[in-house]
Formats: C-alpha cells, structure tokens, sequence
C-alpha cells in the first residue's frame, strides 16, 4: 500500500485574503510535482484534503494530472491541529495507494506517527507544494520510499 503526503503548496497570507488560495508560485510549485508525480507512474485510488481552500486546490491540480479513479474529497481530521491517530488508524484498512494533502504540523506529526511510531518523533521534512510517498512494510509500519519538493523540480537560471 503507498500513501503520499502533500503539504498545500504556497498560500497567500490571512492579511491579503482570509480563504488563503494559492499564490500563482504556489500553483506553479504543485503543478511540477504533479507533473514529476505523474512521470513517475504515481497512480493514486483517491486523493484526499482537509477541506481548506488552499488544500483543495492543491488536490484539484494534482488531479488534473494524475486522474484518481475514485477522484477527490474532503475529508475532515486532516486540519494543522487535528489529532492524528484517528487517520492512521484509518489508514491500517486502506489497500489502495492514497493521497493526502494537509497542513503542516498535521503531515509532519502523521508521518512521524507511522514511520517512527510516535507523532512527536522527527521523520519526515515537509515544504509547501512538495510530496512524500510512504509504503507500508510487512510488520504494518510505514517507511518513506521517495520524496519530492518543488525545490528540486524549478528550472535552474
């Protein structure tokens, strides 16, 4: 079973407008990891969202290119402060790959809960805009198999 987080990509500040939408950098930034996501044969069931305006549309442009089958939701316990364990233990009945897009400190705590056993256990470095894929591994834990950010992916110059 693979589970890839997302962090939202950049959002324009509360100040400059309340919902928080993407920036057009932050819409650029998700794209590529889309595209990068796609090219590299990644091919969610469902892709997931808190329900924010910035995280859906995070999860609408990754959509776009990767085409989940059974499409995208909201889906409330993906908030910055949500308890994790409720979606981890969610997840131990998912046989099919997955797609969360979040917030942060909520994807940090949820992959260190999985990959480390403890939510407050560093294990994975977020940045907006980018994607870690986790698979599940025989004794049910989690390990990252592969990370992008969209860092990696502007063009250089």
């Amino acid at each position: 079973m693979r589970l890839c987080l997302v962090q939202h990509g950049e959002a324009k500040p509360k100040e400059e407008d309340p919902e928080r939408p993407l920036t057009a950098r932050g819409e650029e930034d998700v794209r590529r990891v889309a595209e990068f996501a796609k090219r590299a044969g990644l091919a969610p069931d469902q892709i997931r969202h808190s329900g924010k305006l910035r995280a859906e549309q995070t999860a609408d442009v990754l959509a776009h290119a990767l085409r989940p089958k059974h499409g995208v939701v909201s889906l409330s316990g993906l908030n910055p402060n949500d308890d994790v364990e409720p979606v981890a233990r969610a997840l131990e009945a998912e046989s099919e790959p997955v797609m969360l897009v979040g917030h942060l400190p909520h994807l940090a705590r949820l992959a260190a809960r999985l990959v480390a056993g403890h939510p407050d256990r560093d294990a994975v470095l977020f940045q907006m805009g980018g994607l870690v894929c986790l698979e599940k591994v025989a004794d049910g834990r989690w390990a990252v198999a592969w990370s992008v950010t969209p860092d990696l992916l502007r063009p250089s110059g």
